[in-house]
């Protein structure tokens, strides 16, 4: 899988490169780039080739299953927050430009996934699943790479001491999957960029049964009633940045996760204990007794979450390597928009200069 990672990562550095070249041939050592949209190509590259076994080629080409995937998660979002389901009305997908637009964006997408499943039972079951891991297993991702930029370049000491790690035990050579297992501190980047911009930033949940959850620290002490069939919305985003769990919640430090932290008097806590889960390559809500919940937990958790931060590891390692970074404007000049994932409002403009190194 790794070398899948890295074939595609190739691809992003190769058009970076050549990039370089035409402005270097203008005197130029530095491009400005949408890092956002790069790293949308290529996520949907990679999810392409290593769940369908399709090459949607978007990180050379543009794809419009890329512009049909933000369509359709945008007007999910726009759903999921407006109170009146006006697009359930008999003419509103005719009448509605967003609502012809979605229609539109959704036959793209069906057309695509009918191409894939041609051979193969051909239920609406399939490509409902195929779907959910086409929109969630490639904008996720893209959003991981987008805000881990953003703290780096906030953070030109962290980002040389990640370049450093990779010069050491990557070199100029490839990325394997041996060399995954000893970028410790890249792996850590990835885990506390998600700490800070949790992908998604809520999660949802519907009971099935009437149940009493537990009050919690300085909660009701008989405890909330949750009826059958009511939506509980869990802010990760919050739990994410709470005083309680983590120190200078707001604060990028990807060595957090190595020190174990007391749950001082919090009652149902049990602290954030690394030893908690020998042998992970990953932080995980088990070593932080659920304060870190990124991919959920429980039998619903994300089934692609070492994918996810695997695939992670190796491009941001793979770009890094090859190139300085910087944003274009301020940070404060990012806007961010959340609804199922974090993400620009005009996307991550960065300046790019090739590494040299002796």
């Amino acid at each position: 899988m790794v070398k899948i990672f890295t074939d595609c990562s190739d691809r992003t550095i190769t058009k970076i490169d050549k990039l370089l070249e035409v402005e270097e041939g203008l005197g130029r050592n530095t491009i400005e780039l949408d890092l956002e949209a790069e790293f949308s190509n290529l996520a949907l590259d990679i999810i392409g080739l290593a769940v369908f076994n399709y090459d949607f080629g978007s990180v050379s080409k543009e794809s419009p299953v890329i512009k049909a995937v933000y369509g359709t998660l945008f007007e999910a979002e726009h759903r999921s927050t407006f109170y009146i389901p006006y697009w359930k009305l008999p003419l509103a997908r005719w009448v509605v430009p967003r609502q012809r637009k979605f229609r539109y964006d959704l036959k793209v997408i069906n057309d695509c996934l009918d191409g894939l499943i041609r051979n193969a039972k051909d239920t609406r079951e399939l490509r409902d699943d195929l779907m959910t891991m086409l929109i969630a297993g490639h904008e996720t991702t893209a959003a991981v790479l987008t805000w881990a930029i953003f703290l780096l370049a906030q953070n030109p000491e962290k980002m040389r001491k990640a370049q450093a790690e990779i010069d050491s035990v990557i070199g100029r050579g490839k990325t394997t999957y041996e060399c995954v297992k000893k970028l410790e501190y890249i792996r850590l980047i990835v885990v506390e960029s998600l700490r800070l911009y949790p992908q998604p930033p809520l999660l949802i949940r519907r009971s099935l049964k009437s149940d009493v959850l537990p009050g919690g620290y300085n909660g009701d002490k008989d405890g909330y009633a949750i009826p059958a069939g009511t939506d509980i919305f869990i802010s990760v985003y919050n739990l994410h940045r709470s005083p309680y769990f983590w120190d200078r919640p707001n604060d990028f430090e990807p060595e957090r996760f190595l020190v174990e932290k007391k749950s001082e008097g919090i009652e149902g806590w049990a602290g954030f204990d690394p030893s908690r889960s020998p042998g992970a390559m990953y932080p995980n809500e088990i070593i932080a007794d659920f304060a870190f919940l990124p991919f959920g937990g429980g039998p619903r958790k994300c089934v692609g979450d070492q994918f996810a931060l695997m695939e992670s590891t190796v491009a941001l390692a793979m770009l890094l390597q090859n190139f300085d970074v910087e944003l274009k404007g301020s940070p404060e000049s990012v806007e961010l928009v959340t609804g199922a994932t974090i993400h620009t409002k005009n996307g991550l403009w960065c300046k790019l200069r090739k590494r040299h190194r002796d």
